[in-house]
C-alpha cells in the first residue's frame, strides 16, 4: 500500500484516484473491512438500484445539497462494481470509463463526427435508436426483447418492451385502439373477479396495467414518472387530511370515510 497511498486516502482533494484507492483498501483481503470483502456483484446490485432512486428523489425535491451526496453514493456503487470486476480480471474503472466514452462518441456523430447538427430532437432520437439497434445486432442478441433488463421497475420495463416491439411493427397505429383495449381488459378483469379465481384475477390485473403503460407510451407520457407524481399527490393530500383531523382532536382511525372524503376535496381544491 505504501506511504503514497496513505497520503492519497487522506487527501481531501484527491478526487477520483482517492476514491478508487479507498475501495481497493476496503476490499483488501488481508487488511480491509470484513463486510466489504464479503460483497459481490449480486449483493451490491440492490444497493446500486436504491442509490439511483435516491438520486431521483433528491432531484424531484430539488434538494441540490442532498443531490451532491446521493450522486457520490451512486458513484461509489460504480467504483464497487469496478473493483470487483478488476479482482476477477473482467474489467476495471478505466475500461468502464473508456467503454462509455467510446459509446458516447459513436452515438453522437453530429457532435464528434462529420454529421450535421441541423437536426430536430426527434431526428436525433431516431438516429440514436438506429445506432443502438446496430449495437445490439453486433452483440448477436437473439430476440428483439432479449436485452430489456429484467430488474427495471415494472411500468418502465413494460414501456421498454412495447417500444422495442413497436420498432419492428408490432404496435397499434392509433391511440383509439389502445383505449378500446383498455376497455376490453377492464371487462375481463371484472369477469375474473366474478369468477373468484385469484390467479386469473392477478393475470387480468397485469394485462390492464400493461396496456395502461402502452397508452402512456402512445401519449408520450412516462408512466413511471406519472405514477410517482400521483403517489406524491396522494401523500400530500392525505397528509392534509391527517393535519385537519388533528385540529379536531382526531386521527384517521377515529374518523369515517365521509369526513375524510370531504377533507380530500378540500385538499384537492388547495392543489388547484
Amino acid at each position: 500500500m505504501g506511504e503514497k497511498a496513505d497520503k492519497l486516502i487522506h487527501d481531501p482533494h484527491g478526487g477520483m484516484p482517492r476514491l478508487l484507492e479507498i475501495m481497493r483498501r476496503l476490499r483488501n483481503p488481508e487488511t480491509g473491512c470484513p463486510w466489504d470483502i464479503e460483497q459481490s456483484f449480486e449483493t451490491i446490485a440492490p444497493y446500486t438500484i436504491e442509490e439511483a432512486y435516491e438520486v431521483s428523489d433528491a432531484i424531484e425535491r430539488e434538494d441540490w445539497g442532498e443531490l451532491k451526496g446521493e450522486l457520490g453514493d451512486l458513484l461509489l456503487q460504480v467504483v464497487y462494481h469496478a473493483e470487483i470486476g478488476a479482482e476477477r480480471g473482467l474489467f476495471d474503472f478505466d475500461t468502464i470509463a473508456d467503454g462509455i466514452s467510446d459509446k458516447m462518441v459513436a452515438r453522437h456523430p453530429h457532435v464528434f463526427g462529420d454529421e450535421s447538427r441541423e437536426k430536430t430532437a426527434d431526428q436525433q432520437t431516431q438516429d440514436w435508436e438506429t445506432i443502438k439497434a446496430a449495437e445490439r445486432a453486433s452483440r448477436a442478441k437473439g430476440g428483439v426483447l432479449d436485452d430489456v433488463a429484467l430488474n427495471l421497475p415494472a411500468l418502465m420495463r413494460a414501456e421498454k418492451l412495447q417500444k422495442r416491439a413497436a420498432r419492428v411493427g408490432f404496435d397499434w397505429p392509433e391511440i383509439g385502439q389502445v383505449v378500446e383495449k383498455i376497455a376490453e381488459e377492464a371487462r375481463e378483469l371484472a369477469e375474473a373477479q366474478e369468477a373468484g379465481d385469484p390467479a386469473h384475477l392477478a393475470e387480468e390485473m397485469g394485462d390492464l396495467l400493461f396496456v395502461m403503460a402502452n397508452l402512456a407510451r402512445h401519449l408520450k407520457v412516462d408512466a413511471e414518472t406519472a405514477l410517482r407524481a400521483a403517489n406524491a399527490k396522494f401523500t400530500r393530500r392525505f397528509a392534509f387530511i391527517e393535519a385537519e383531523l388533528a385540529k379536531r382532536g382526531k386521527r384517521p382511525e377515529d374518523s369515517d370515510l365521509a369526513e375524510m372524503d370531504a377533507l380530500w376535496d378540500l385538499a384537492k381544491a388547495r392543489d388547484g
